[in-house]
């Protein structure tokens, strides 16, 4: 077995256009891969461990397991180890640190779901929440997209807004400007990327807080639950864990991205469409990330013996 380490993985310098390529890689083998219900348990307030299992088609040969946890006030709140084992063995190929993958992919699905249902034309994007989800959103937005200028608006908090747009000062496809609230921000905005870990309510109570033809992505899932009701359609990466949410039977049209891309589902047909797009985070990205970073790396890593027993033992 190898150990891992996030340090390892940068070491790669694994591009942002190849995590939106993997990202799409991923996705095209979502229905021939194993991905049950994620498992969570809660031990207080919205602080969390999720274990997120998947096993990948055949050809592969690999299965993994993701546990990913938030505790309020820990440096970071949000973490994860991901287990990676031969399927056809059970053998355990890897202990590998799950931060780096987890930012990446998440950023290069929000990316892929905008590229996906985004309207014609000149954009406005925006984002709520600065940390490292959303500078993975804009890497790969930036570097997928090389010749075309991006707008892009900031919700101010501490210094977060001027870290962000010194991170990105090197590009020279994107411009941003900064807003204290978030109507006046979602207001004027194609594109919404929410990457808040957390929120007690609603951001926007008003419909008119989000113009015709917008794209709204949170990329963690709280605070729009109200859009639920009058966009004129959602999506998700993956339909159980939507099934059981407060208004999933009350949506006017629903399909999985997996639809859009197959092409048995329309997706956008209108610029006037207000288009929600919930990416509650698969599973299926971790492991195939892991898969092809083993690969890699399969002849570095600190290599652990693991003494099993081979036969039939007895207690």
């Amino acid at each position: 077995m190898k150990i891992i380490s996030q340090q390892q993985i940068k070491s790669l310098e694994i591009s942002p256009s190849t995590c939106l390529k993997w990202v799409k890689e991923s996705f095209s083998i979502k229905k021939d891969s194993q991905l049950p219900a994620k498992i969570s348990v809660h031990p207080k307030g919205y602080d969390f461990y999720t274990a997120m299992p998947c096993l990948l088609p055949k050809e592969y040969d690999r299965v993994g397991l993701k546990m990913i946890h938030r505790v309020k006030g820990a440096v970071p709140s949000l973490g994860s180890d991901i287990l990676l084992y031969e399927a056809s063995t059970g053998c355990l190929l890897a202990l590998m640190d799950c931060d780096w993958i987890t930012a990446m992919r998440t950023g290069a699905t929000a990316v892929y779901a905008a590229q996906t249902f985004r309207r014609n034309g000149d954009l406005t994007y925006c984002f709520v929440g600065l940390g490292n989800t959303a500078r993975a959103t804009m890497l790969c937005l930036l570097e997928s997209e090389p010749d075309i200028m991006h707008k892009v608006i900031l919700k101010k908090y501490k210094d977060q807004a001027e870290l962000f747009i010194e991170r990105f000062k090197s590009y020279g496809n994107v411009s941003f400007e900064t807003a204290d609230e978030i109507p006046e921000m979602f207001s004027a905005s194609d594109v919404i990327f929410s990457c808040i870990t957390d929120s007690d309510g609603l951001f926007c109570e008003e419909v008119n807080c989000f113009r015709q033809g917008c794209t709204l992505i949170p990329v963690h899932v709280r605070g729009f639950q109200n859009c639920d009701l009058f966009f004129d359609k959602v999506f998700g990466d993956d339909t159980d864990p939507l099934r059981n949410w407060k208004y999933f039977d009350q949506y006017r049209h629903y399909a999985e991205l997996q639809d859009v891309i197959d092409g048995t589902d329309p997706g956008r047909e209108s610029d006037a469409e207000r288009i929600l797009s919930y990416n509650y985070g698969l599973a299926l990205h971790d492991v195939y990330y892991a898969s092809r970073i083993y690969d890699l790396l399969k002849e570095e890593g600190l290599e652990v013996e693991i003494a099993k027993e081979r036969s039939k033992f007895w207690i």
